[in-house]
């Protein structure tokens, strides 16, 4: 009806979603985004382990196809040892994810596990994998071009998380050295290039306290904490997935190494209550960004701006650079006191208690942080 000759699908619904890609694709208009097979196939979170197993990658032992009855998961959960984890083939966020730690916690899960997930994801496909515990979680930040070139942009760390939602992410991270990027770097490049994947993408990978790491899933789309990616390297990832859906070769829009400048820090700033964690909607009545230098604030919220019930909650990503981790967690302590949102409870108070704390500015923390 515009006339528009693509669309860019943000990080929202439409980003993962294969059958609006092709629906694009019939109608003759460009998706800024990887084609529909290859999201089917990394979308789904089985069929994902299966291109995993095809590009040599290591992944959590498990099954790679949906449980049909409680007695294969019986089987699968003995074959591989408990704890292990129940999740939903078809999302994420921690929607259909059960821990289990003994055989007779498994019936009761399965069936609680299946149940959430069809409701939120319309499917109640669900799958077995081994726990790995107090892993921290890195992914590798991917683009591919339309002509079969693909290169990794360093990593994020995003362990700390509350309830499987991620809350700060940082780039690098402060336990992966030269070695380990380039081994998970070049294993996150061969499943992009084994799926036939284009544009940009994210393999998330667990990273246990031996430094062996696992895959974990592959985000087909931009990631909400892209601008870390972004304030290190000193590439535009939106602009880089235009020029890629435009026909551009990665040589032409990327130099041939991609140096890794300083560090970055994003919190994501969400309208819940610090300590309740229920949401917070409602009519904002003073919203004050912080500025200066290596400081940067996401956002499309304002003074007397609403926000509704009715989606995610976050309210703005607020970022910032150091030339090291030190001087980027400082500037941050310094922006969340400057920043001001007043008529809704929001996430700050609980970034300042974190970053406040000796074990995460040490960097010793977890997925149980």
């Amino acid at each position: 009806e515009t006339g528009a000759d693509g669309i860019q699908p943000g990080y929202g619904f439409l980003a993962e979603n294969a059958d609006f890609a092709e629906a694009c694709e019939k109608a003759g208009v460009k998706f800024v985004g990887p084609p529909a097979e290859a999201m089917r196939a990394l979308g789904s979170k089985t069929r994902a382990r299966q291109a995993a197993d095809a590009a040599g990658m290591p992944r959590t032992p498990g099954s790679t196809t949906g449980l049909e009855s409680l007695d294969e998961a019986k089987r699968v959960a003995e074959k591989i040892g408990y704890p292990v984890m129940l999740k939903a083939a078809a999302g994420g966020g921690g929607k259909g994810m059960r821990a289990i730690t003994k055989p007779e916690e498994l019936p009761g899960a399965l069936e609680a596990a299946r149940s959430e997930a069809e409701r939120a994801f319309g499917s109640g496909e669900v799958y077995l994998e081994k726990l790995i515990e107090r892993p921290r979680h890195v992914e590798i930040q991917v683009l591919a071009d339309e002509h079969g070139n693909c290169l990794y942009l360093g990593e994020r760390e995003c362990t700390v998380q509350r309830r499987h939602q991620k809350v700060i992410e940082e780039a690098p991270s402060a336990v992966v050295g030269p070695e380990l990027r380039k081994q998970m770097g070049e294993a996150a490049v061969r499943l992009a290039q084994t799926a036939g994947y284009t544009n940009a993408g994210t393999v998330e990978f667990l990273l246990d306290k031996d430094g062996n790491f696992y895959f974990l899933e592959m985000n087909t789309r931009l990631q909400v904490e892209h601008p870390v990616t972004e304030l290190v390297t000193g590439l535009d990832l939106v602009k880089s997935q235009l020029l890629i859906a435009a026909g551009e070769r990665l040589g032409s829009i990327l130099p041939d190494v991609v140096p890794i400048r300083g560090h970055a820090i994003e919190c994501r700033i969400n309208a819940e209550h610090p300590e309740k964690f229920t949401p917070s909607a409602g009519k904002i009545t003073a919203f004050n960004v912080p500025g200066g230098n290596g400081v940067r604030v996401d956002t499309a919220q304002y003074s007397e701006g609403v926000v509704p019930p009715y989606y995610d909650s976050l309210i703005a990503k607020l970022v910032t650079h150091g030339k090291d981790r030190e001087e980027a967690m400082n500037r941050m302590q310094r922006a969340l006191e400057m920043f001001v949102v007043q008529g809704i409870h929001t996430t700050i108070p609980l970034h300042e208690r974190i970053f406040a704390d000796p074990e995460f500015r040490a960097g010793d923390f977890d997925t149980k942080f």
